[in-house]
C-alpha cells in the first residue's frame, strides 16, 4: 500500500464516522494538496498524505491533550509508524507551535517533533487555509474570520489564530507566487 493511499484509509477510519465534518475538510485539504504537485516534485505524495492527516488528532479515540496538532503528530509516530515528513507537518500544521505556546505546550511540540522544510510548511498552511470546514474552496481571509466566529475571539483558537494571520496570509502568499511562476506561457498549468 502506497504513502497516500494509507494516509487515507486511516484518516478516513479514524474521522468519517465520529467526525463526518472533519472528515470532508480533510479530503478537501488533500484535494487542495494534490492541485500543488506543478510546485512540488516529488514532495507531493508526502504534502498529501500530511494534508489527509493533518486533523487526525480530533479523533476521539486518540484526543488525549486536547490539541490536535501534538495529539494526531504522537499517534502518527507511535502507534502507525508513519513516515516522519509526514508526522511532522501534521505535528507544526497551520502555525501550530503558536498554538501551542497559547496552551502551554510549545516545550514538548518543540521537542518531540522538528519544524520541516518552509516550503511543505506553506504548502500544508495554503491547503489548510484555503478549505471550509465542509471541504470546499475558500480564501484565507474567509477561513480565518471562519475560524474566530466559530470558537470565538477570546478562546485558545481564536487568540492563536489572530496573532497567526499575518503568517498565513504570508505562506499562502508564497504559495501562490510559487504556482504563478510555475504556469506556463501565463496558464495555469
Amino acid at each position: 500500500m502506497g504513502l497516500t493511499e494509507w494516509a487515507y484509509s486511516l484518516s478516513g477510519a479514524m474521522l468519517s464516522e465520529p467526525l463526518p465534518r472533519r472528515w470532508a475538510h480533510s479530503l478537501g485539504v488533500a484535494k487542495r494538496a494534490r492541485s500543488l504537485s506543478p510546485i512540488l516534485g516529488n514532495d507531493a505524495e508526502v504534502l498529501e498524505a500530511a494534508a489527509v492527516l493533518h486533523d487526525v488528532g480530533y479523533s476521539p479515540t486518540i484526543a488525549t491533550t486536547g490539541f490536535h496538532p501534538l495529539d494526531g503528530a504522537r499517534f502518527l509516530r507511535d502507534q502507525e509508524g508513519a513516515d516522519e515528513r509526514v508526522v511532522c507537518l501534521v505535528a507544526h500544521h497551520s502555525c501550530a507551535l503558536l498554538e501551542a505556546e497559547e496552551r502551554g505546550l510549545s516545550p514538548e511540540l518543540e521537542a518531540e517533533f522538528e519544524l520541516q522544510r518552509p516550503d511543505l510548511v506553506d504548502a500544508l498552511i495554503y491547503c489548510d487555509m484555503t478549505t471550509t470546514p465542509d471541504g470546499t474552496q475558500t480564501t484565507p481571509t474567509e477561513r480565518l474570520d471562519e475560524i474566530v466566529q466559530r470558537y470565538g475571539p477570546d478562546t485558545i483558537v481564536g487568540r492563536f489564530i489572530q496573532r497567526a494571520a499575518p503568517e498565513i496570509h504570508s505562506a499562502v502568499g508564497r504559495v501562490e507566487e510559487r504556482l504563478r511562476k510555475a504556469s506556463v506561457g501565463g496558464q495555469p498549468m
